[in-house]
């Protein structure tokens, strides 16, 4: 058990960690920029460290500042909540060289799946069905054009290290491709600092299933179920249909090189086909959410109880 826990986050992610370090009688420890000092965050924390000026590049995504704060207090672990260094690997790797346990997935396993491009490419190298799109990451709209060609219009022109919908933009000819690509490669520059892109077949009308699989160090693994997130706008969720497993198959898939497997997908026995879109971590839960786009005889998913959330 950890003693004390240095939140590298702010606003309700870290309020939500502080209330679990509470309740597990461990010490939270927050950091915070000059802006954010009578943030509640920085209330209710145990401990305060100050690690610079307000823009997160001077802060929040300091690697050394965080570091700094957490040998500075003897935190015993880094606790990124999700968003700013989350899914840095690099982030990942300074904790290990200086003897801080960084609660979330390893360097390895973000190296894998924290880029899309590279979760697409590991998932069809596991055998798992994705959408039909480019293998390899894509840096210009002369090259991804020819590739559009070759999948077929209409295409998702998506960023490789997005997320939130950012970085996102459907091409539906090639006289609008150029003109799609650019807007998405500038908006994910920006948004992530990363201009990489990969193209995918645009799927209209999918219902959009995750299934969330929870796991630890120790190899435990379990899966929490499936929710339908198809109702969206802007490719955001508005919400969330949670819904019971019920007579289905389940299909496992090991997968050693991601260092969770197995994952497990369960499907009514309706469904004709799914394929793997996007993976990612949310470290403030520890979680794996696995995106599904499921292609049905009658188009819909009919769950035997729905709790909406």
């Amino acid at each position: 058990m950890f003693r004390s826990i240095l939140i590298a986050n702010r606003g309700e992610i870290a309020v939500r960690i502080i209330r679990a370090c509470r309740n597990m009688g461990i010490k939270s420890i927050a950091v915070y920029s000059k802006e954010d000092k009578d943030s509640l965050h920085v209330q209710l924390a145990d401990r305060r460290v100050c690690i610079g000026e307000g823009p997160a590049k001077n802060s929040y995504l300091n690697m050394e500042r965080i570091i700094s704060a957490a040998k500075n207090t003897d935190a015993d672990a880094i606790h990124p909540g999700f968003g700013f260094l989350s899914e840095n690997a690099d982030f990942v790797r300074l904790c290990k060289e200086n003897d801080i346990a960084f609660i979330g997935p390893s360097a390895e396993v973000i190296d894998s799946m924290g880029n899309k491009s590279n979760a697409r490419k590991t998932m069809m190298e596991a055998g798992v069905p994705v959408v039909p799109g480019t293998k390899e990451p894509v840096y210009d709209a002369v090259t991804g054009e020819k590739l559009a060609d070759e999948i077929g219009y209409p295409v998702m022109i998506k960023a490789s290290s997005g997320g939130g919908g950012k970085g996102m933009r459907v091409s539906k000819s090639k006289e609008d491709f150029e003109f799609n690509f650019n807007t998405a490669q500038r908006e994910s520059a920006n948004a992530f600092g990363d201009d990489t892109m990969y193209i995918e077949k645009f799927i209209e009308n999918p219902r959009h299933v995750e299934i969330q699989i929870m796991a630890d160090e120790h190899g435990n693994v379990v899966a929490l179920g499936e929710r339908d997130c198809s109702v969206q706008r802007n490719h955001n969720f508005i919400h969330r249909q949670l819904f019971i497993e019920r007579d289905g198959n389940s299909r496992p898939v090991h997968d050693r090189k991601i260092g969770y497997g197995p994952f497990v997908s369960v499907f009514p026995d309706h469904c004709d086909s799914f394929a793997f879109a996007a993976l990612f971590d949310q470290r403030c839960a520890k979680r794996i959410y696995i995106f599904f786009i499921l292609v049905k005889r009658n188009g819909n998913i009919w769950p035997s109880r729905n709790v909406l959330f």
